[in-house]
């Protein structure tokens, strides 16, 4: 008898929960729905594999994915580019077969990369997704490649591009709170007008962290460079903003790959005073060390500086982009007159940094150096790149992952962007 009574009280217990509260089992159903869906996709693991002549990258990820695949030529790429995509892969990849190499990060908001570097021209022989099974639980894509001559290379791309989407053109970064200025250059001609300076009480100062998302720049023992620098960035960012005395921007603040050009412009449309592009170099020889600085010039002053900046301007080419429409306007800008002033500056403020930062941290020997990198060339921002030290030196590494020394090195950068103001 109690345990009928018992039965009969949970039964309208239930019913008056389904009366008082209908929507409650239903809501708390959608939100758990919604929590599984809005999960973000994860690659947990990327293999090579050559039979042959053939060779196959296979991808794992926790879930279905909608990937879109084309390939690219100088040099020789092949680039998948994915949802939104967490990474737990090792961050470096064995080469084999046709792949000389593979990268992968943040492309832009909402879209992941991933590059193979292949060693030629290559054929996608075919390029599927494989559903979980009883052996893996992860879904796989899989691509293989075969070999191919160039001309077939660039016959085959269009039908690539046919059975999953057409190349993508460079990313458009966030729309900027300021007003997009009249624009500077024409195509035809590549005339250029100089901005026009707004009045103003604060001097702006534009700081860019090299590399970032798909492209890691140089690689330590256990640092990247993209992290580092975007690291020290935000430090120096930090205490600029503490001064009171300047608008203070960065061209990212998180790791997300932004194509050279778009570098340029950031600091172009935010009419900025100063643009300073910050990096950690890398070397062969592991026993060289210092922080260094350059400015731009189309003769390089050394063959390292020269080395140096062809390395860095592969940036996008390392994160998959195509120039094959892009116009000739900064080859056009770089003969005008007004760049000279633009120069002078650079060079003024490049041994304002070199005198703030000697004693906070080791200096390269001829510490200031110039070369054509594509990233300084605005033709009206006063700019300079600073590599703070060897990512492949084990003491330059420790420093450059330091807290206390990101903190210090700031503070020099700090006392040489006022001193280059004070005497400008």
């Amino acid at each position: 008898m109690n345990k009928l009574r018992s039965i009969i009280m949970f039964i309208v217990l239930l019913v008056l929960n389904s009366v008082l509260s209908p929507a409650l089992p239903l809501t708390s159903f959608l939100s758990s729905a919604y929590a599984q869906n809005s999960s973000p996709l994860t690659a947990k693991s990327l293999r090579l594999g050559a039979i042959e002549e053939h060779t196959r990258v296979v991808v794992e990820f926790t879930g279905e994915v909608d990937y879109k695949l084309f390939t690219l030529s100088t040099p020789y790429r092949a680039v998948i580019d994915l949802p939104e995509t967490k990474w737990d892969i090792p961050d470096t990849i064995q080469d084999k077969g046709l792949v000389s190499g593979v990268r992968f990060g943040s492309f832009k908001p909402g879209q992941g990369r991933i590059v193979v570097d292949l060693r030629g021209p290559v054929n996608v022989h075919k390029h599927f997704i494989l559903p979980p099974s009883v052996a893996i639980e992860n879904y796989r894509l899989v691509i293989d490649f075969e070999p191919a001559t160039i001309a077939t290379f660039r016959q085959l791309k269009p039908s690539v591009s046919e059975t999953q989407t057409a190349s993508i053109t460079v990313p458009k970064v966030q729309s900027l709170p300021v007003p997009s200025p009249t624009p500077q250059y024409s195509a035809p001609t590549g005339e250029f007008t100089p901005k026009p300076r707004p009045r103003k009480t604060r001097k702006i100062v534009v700081v860019d962290p090299g590399h970032g998302g798909v492209d890691p720049g140089a690689m330590g023992a256990r640092s990247r460079e993209k992290d580092i620098v975007l690291a020290f960035s935000k430090e120096l960012v930090r205490q600029l903003k503490a001064t009171r005395r300047y608008d203070v921007y960065l061209t990212r603040s998180t790791d997300i790959y932004i194509p050279l050009r778009q570098r340029v412009q950031i600091a172009r449309n935010r009419k900025a005073d100063l643009f300073i592009s910050i990096h950690a170099d890398a070397i062969k020889k592991k026993n060289i060390r210092g922080l260094s600085v350059y400015t731009l010039s189309e003769k390089a002053s050394d063959r390292e500086a020269a080395a140096l900046a062809r390395k860095e301007n592969q940036s996008d080419i390392i994160a998959g982009v195509d120039f094959g429409d892009q116009l000739p306007e900064v080859a056009n800008i770089l003969i005008d007159l007004a760049q000279r002033d633009t120069k002078n500056a650079s060079v003024k403020f490049a041994e304002s940094l070199i005198s703030s930062a000697r004693g906070k941290t080791l200096l390269l020997d001829r510490t200031h150096r110039f070369a054509g990198f594509r990233v300084l060339k605005a033709p009206d921002v006063p700019s300079v790149l600073v590599e703070l030290g060897f990512i492949t030196n084990r003491t330059d590494e420790k420093q450059l992952t330091s807290n206390k020394w990101r903190r210090r090195v700031a503070t020099g950068m700090v006392d040489a962007i006022d001193n280059f103001f004070r005497l400008k």
